[in-house]
Order: structure tokens, then C-alpha cells, then sequence
């Protein structure tokens, strides 16, 4: 909700301030009502009443105080302080006689009904109503105990009345007074209400947006890496088991029978996992993990992962130490995606002749490392810019270390990419277990 404009001139906001087109308009009917009624009711008062001069006396008076209550709306407290001073010139003057504080009770109840804000150090205006305080409410009360306090000497020095009956002449006008405040009291408190109601609705429906969009994207990334790592792995193996097959068709068949055997095994693979991420696409009631639940897409599928690598021409082998029992399906699924993606850029890109896994699995998490004896001369660490992780990245295979660094850091782990102590190239992660 955008911020109300600070009041000028010393304004304190009449009762519609701000709330846009329709409260304006809603405002500006209540003070053309409220000037209706004040002109009736004093021109009614005096003659059934008065004994003051009702054509040059009651008609202007009543015509002037509502002239001034539709004034009200662009300067209430000018307004008030002209309807007062109008009022004891009439009085004074002895052109009006039935009343001294309830001609004026529009003017005092549009001025008690505004509200203000009160602002921080840096004159930023504070918007929650548990903030805000009634600026009009305090200038009313104290114009109308200066106006009762007036009239009383009025009447007890002036018009002659004794104090009991300058008592009972002002009375039943200083209660009229306190109900008109306490009235727009409570009208400016239900107004601001709602008021905040709507711009805690607007907020919320900005939250759930926020949200939404968050989710997406979020959700995004996740099919994206996915995608990534299943193609690019399932390009790379099938590509190798081609090779193989094209150079041994003619001399050795049954190796070229089975690197195709390898390749579509790869392939069907491949597809099922397609075929998991295409339906949730298509269901969205489907959880957001369900491609975490598919078979063999966790630590009991690194040993495949390895014999397809050994199938391609590199020496392979994994090493591992503690249970993998307690290692919940994100943290495994993301282990898994690790080592399929570190093993694609061994063979892609490393020109080395072996690769070594390590997997240890502690209580508190799960550590990872795949290291090459490759010729990648890069010197990153992770960062994500330079070095090899960059030289990957122009190489156009980029996406694939993102990708694990994202899995990594959504799980609340900690991810490096660069040069091994001994050459070639190494990534490591450890993914924290939940207890």
C-alpha cells in the first residue's frame, strides 16, 4: 500500500483522508450531508426557538457554518476555528441564542475523525495503526473547552445567569460535545481498521505471489539440473559405447555387441528418468521430490554409474566407509547426481585414465570425493568463475558443475571444484545428514 502524503499546511486530514478515488468521494458525500443537516438544524433551532432575526440572522448563519463544513475537507482545523468564532459572533452580536456547541458539532466531529501518523527518525511516515495517533482528537477537545470556558463567562457575566443556571445552559452542550468526539473517535478507528484490514490482505496476496514465484523457481532449477545431468550423462556413455562398437564391429563383434548393449541399457535409463521428471510436469499435485524416489537414482546406483564410466575405457573404482543406511533420499539423490555428473566430465573432458570415488558416510553427513589423474589445467576451487569450473563453463559443460554446487548449497552443504594435490581434477562436497 503506497504511503499517505505528510498533511500541509498544518492539516490534520479530514475524516475521507486518503483510501483513494472511492473513499474521496465517499468523504466528500458525508460533508455535503453533514452541511445539509447543520443548515437545517439551525435554521429549524431558530425558529421554532430563537427570538433572533431568522432572514438576516438565522439563514446566514446556518448557509455560513455549512459553508464551512464543506470546507472542512481541505482545511478542517481553519474550519473549526472560523465555525467557533462564527458562532460567538452570532451570539454575541445577539442574532442567535439556541446554542453555543452544537452548531459547530460537523466541524468538530470532521476534525476529531481525521487522523495522522506519527514518523521515525528518518521522517519516514510509520503506517500500522498501533502507530498512529489521532492529531485531530487533541485540537478538538482543547477548541471546545476554550469555547465552553467562553461561553460560561458569557453567560455568567454577560447574558447575567447565576452559576447554577450557567451550569445547566452549558451542560447538556458539553456532553453533546463529548459524544460528537467520542463518536468520531470511534468512526476514525473502524475506518483505519479496515483500512489496515485491506493492506494486510494486499501484503498477504503479495507474500503468496512472492511465494509462488519463489517455488517456481525453485522448481525450475531442480528440473533443469535434472535434465542436465541425465542427458548429459546419457549422451556421454552412449556416445563412448558407439565409438566403441564402430571401431570393433569388423575385428571383435562380440565387444561391439556389447558396447551396445551398454548403450541401450544407458538409454532406457535415460528414458525412465525422462519419463518420472515429464509427469510431475504434468501432475501438479505431484511432490516436488518424487524424481528423488526413483529406483537406482541413489547410493546403491554409484556402483553402475562406475561400471558404465569402467565400460567407456577408464579405470574406475569407489571407496567407501561407514552405513549408507540412515542417509535420507534428497541427500542420497544428490550424491548420486554428483558422481554421474563428475564421472560425464572425466570422460568428457579430463583426458585422463582414471577415476577414483570416495564416499564416506558419517552420523552428521556425507562426504564426497571424486578425483581424476586428468590433464584440466584449471585452478578454481568453486567459486564459480575461474579455473577450471570457467573453463568448463566456456567449454559449454558450464551448467553441470552450477548444478551441483545448487543441489549442494540447497541442502545446506558445502561444495568445491578445482585442480587435485597430485594433478588432474577434483570435487568434493560433504551434504550435512538431518539427525
Amino acid at each position: 500500500m503506497s504511503e499517505e502524503r505528510a498533511p500541509r499546511g498544518g492539516r490534520s486530514g479530514g475524516a475521507g483522508a486518503g483510501g483513494g478515488p472511492a473513499a474521496t468521494r465517499a468523504a466528500g458525500a458525508v460533508r455535503v450531508a453533514a452541511a445539509a443537516v447543520t443548515a437545517v438544524a439551525v435554521v429549524t433551532a431558530e425558529a421554532l426557538a430563537g427570538e433572533g432575526p431568522l432572514l438576516v440572522g438565522a439563514v446566514p448563519y446556518a448557509l455560513g457554518l455549512a459553508a464551512l463544513v464543506l470546507a472542512a475537507g481541505r482545511w478542517p482545523r481553519a474550519a473549526l476555528l472560523a465555525s467557533v468564532q462564527t458562532v460567538i459572533a452570532f451570539r454575541s452580536a445577539g442574532m442567535s441564542d439556541v446554542g453555543w456547541i452544537w452548531p459547530a458539532s460537523a466541524a468538530y466531529f470532521l476534525v476529531a475523525a481525521g487522523d495522522g501518523a506519527v514518523r521515525d527518525e528518518a521522517g519516514k511516515r510509520l503506517g500500522p495503526l498501533s502507530r498512529r495517533v489521532p492529531r485531530g482528537l487533541p485540537f478538538a477537545v482543547a477548541v471546545g473547552v476554550l469555547q465552553v470556558v467562553f461561553a460560561a463567562n458569557w453567560e455568567r457575566y454577560v447574558a447575567g445567569l447565576d452559576g447554577r443556571e450557567a451550569v445547566a445552559a452549558l451542560g447538556a452542550e458539553a456532553l453533546w460535545l463529548a459524544l460528537a468526539l467520542a463518536a468520531a473517535t470511534a468512526w476514525r478507528n473502524g475506518r483505519n481498521w479496515r483500512r489496515e484490514e485491506a493492506a494486510g490482505r494486499e501484503r498477504a496476496a503479495r507474500e503468496r505471489a512472492a511465494e509462488a514465484r519463489r517455488r517456481a523457481e525453485a522448481e525450475r532449477l531442480r528440473i533443469a539440473r535434472e535434465l542436465h545431468d541425465v542427458v548429459a550423462h546419457t549422451l556421454t556413455v552412449v556416445g563412448v559405447q558407439l565409438r566403441v562398437a564402430v571401431e570393433a564391429l569388423d575385428d571383435e563383434p562380440a565387444e561391439a555387441r556389447a558396447a551396445l548393449r551398454t548403450a541401450q541399457e544407458v538409454r532406457a535409463t535415460a528414458v525412465a528418468d525422462l519419463r518420472a521428471l515429464i509427469g510431475v510436469l504434468r501432475d501438479p499435485g505431484e511432490e516436488p521430490g518424487a524424481m528423488e524416489l526413483a529406483p537406482g537414482r541413489g547410493l546403491e546406483g554409484v556402483g553402475d554409474l562406475v561400471e558404465g564410466v569402467r565400460a567407456a575405457g577408464l579405470q574406475a573404482a569407489v571407496e567407501t566407509e561407514g552405513d549408507p543406511a540412515g542417509v535420507p533420499a534428497p541427500v542420497a539423490l544428490a550424491v548420486y547426481r554428483i558422481v554421474q555428473e563428475s564421472l560425464t566430465n572425466a570422460v568428457r573432458h579430463s583426458g585422463g585414465t582414471r577415476v577414483d570415488v570416495r564416499l564416506r558416510y558419517g552420523s552428521d553427513a556425507v562426504r564426497v570425493e571424486i578425483a581424476d589423474d586428468g590433464t584440466g589445467t584449471g585452478t578454481g576451487t568453486g567459486a564459480g568463475a575461474g579455473g577450471e569450473d570457467g573453463a568448463r563453463a566456456r567449454a559449454g559443460g558450464g551448467h553441470g558443475v552450477a548444478g551441483m554446487r545448487e543441489r549442494v548449497s540447497v541442502l545446506g552443504g558445502e561444495f568445491a571444484s578445482g585442480p587435485g594435490e597430485h594433478g588432474g581434477h577434483t570435487v568434493r562436497a560433504v551434504i550435512p545428514v538431518p539427525s
